[in-house]
């Protein structure tokens, strides 16, 4: 299993446009950017996509264009999900997979797309191309939200999508209760800040420790996240098991 991480940034993205500050100028030096935040997984030749980002054709051209094959939605704010549409006359539409109340209000929402739905119910794992996924509510309000656990040949990867750290207690319990491998992680703004939706850094950072995480990566970051933070991820990262 393959997992790439093809966007690591906030709804807005960094650079932030029109923003001058420290963090702003030295990814445009850099030539670096934070996409919005989504997920690529492959596996045995199929390609499983977690969210997607308003920035879904550029990812896909820097992943040398993969057919997708699924897409796993974790929440409906437009910066998880509204790129959808860039499927449109590119392949045929993937079919998605998401909770009930996930499933039907993205599909909604597009409406002019015609593809195959399938809700699924939160904490039952479901195969995909030999690969097991279960979603978990957290919680981003007032947008009901899942996370998302991965696991593959003995490998296990959580991915807490959008999220407070106070998540409810059957998700973290299933999360203590799984050998986390890796685990990307909501980091939206450093240490100090107070975002009553997402993760600062430093609750990120507690958050990785408390569930047991081996690694883990920061994303979703906003432009505040200097580019240098440990364990920071950054875009088209990936990480490979056998």
């Amino acid at each position: 299993m393959q997992i790439t991480l093809l966007g690591t940034g906030d709804a807005i993205g960094t650079p932030k446009i029109g923003c001058d500050c420290e963090n702003c100028r030295a990814m445009t030096a850099a030539g670096r950017s934070r996409l919005r935040t989504s997920l690529l997984i492959e596996t045995d030749k199929k390609h499983i996509l977690i969210d997607s980002s308003p920035d879904l054709r550029q990812q896909l051209l820097r992943a040398c264009s993969p057919h997708i094959d699924a897409v796993l939605w974790t929440h409906g704010h437009y910066d998880h999900f509204i790129g959808f549409g860039e499927f449109y006359r590119v392949q045929k539409v993937p079919p998605a997979y998401a909770a009930p109340p996930v499933i039907d209000y993205c599909s909604g929402y597009l409406h002019f797309l015609s593809f195959v739905k399938h809700p699924v119910p939160v904490y039952e794992p479901f195969d995909l191309f030999g690969v097991t996924f279960t979603f978990f509510p957290v919680n981003h309000p007032p947008v009901y939200t899942c996370g998302l656990l991965i696991e593959h040949g003995g490998i296990a990867v959580a991915y807490t999508a959008d999220t407070r750290e106070d998540i409810p207690k059957e998700s973290r319990d299933l999360l203590l209760a799984t050998d986390i491998d890796l685990l990307f992680v909501d980091a939206i703004a450093p240490a100090g800040y107070s975002i009553s939706k997402h993760m600062n850094y430093a609750e990120a950072v507690r958050f990785a420790r408390d569930v047991g995480a081996r690694d883990y990566r920061c994303v979703h970051m906003s432009h505040m996240v200097p580019p240098d933070m440990p364990h920071a991820g950054y875009d088209m990262e990936t990480f490979c098991w056998e």
